[in-house]
């Protein structure tokens, strides 16, 4: 989960989390982020596989921006630092 210049949470998957994020401040990612840029990794979660992965984020793009600032401070922990 990323943070955005617009204060939004961006939510995607990767195998290389840092990598992916170079990607996105470069305005090589998502359509999203090359409008609003990202500023911060802000939560990693790691699922067994590609499909567990696609499913949890499927789950979390249909939350609130309420629920997915209570996920974020739940979970927050769960960063995993460059």
């Amino acid at each position: 989960m990323l943070r955005c210049l617009d204060g939004a949470l961006y939510t995607g998957v990767s195998t290389d989390v840092a990598r992916r994020f170079r990607q996105h401040l470069a305005g090589k990612g998502a359509r999203y982020t090359r409008i609003n840029p990202p500023i911060a990794v802000q939560l990693v979660i790691e699922y067994p596989g590609r499909s567990a992965a696609l499913q949890a984020e499927h789950a979390f793009k249909r939350l609130s921006a309420a629920a997915k600032r209570d996920f974020l401070a739940r979970h927050g922990d769960a960063l995993i630092p460059d």
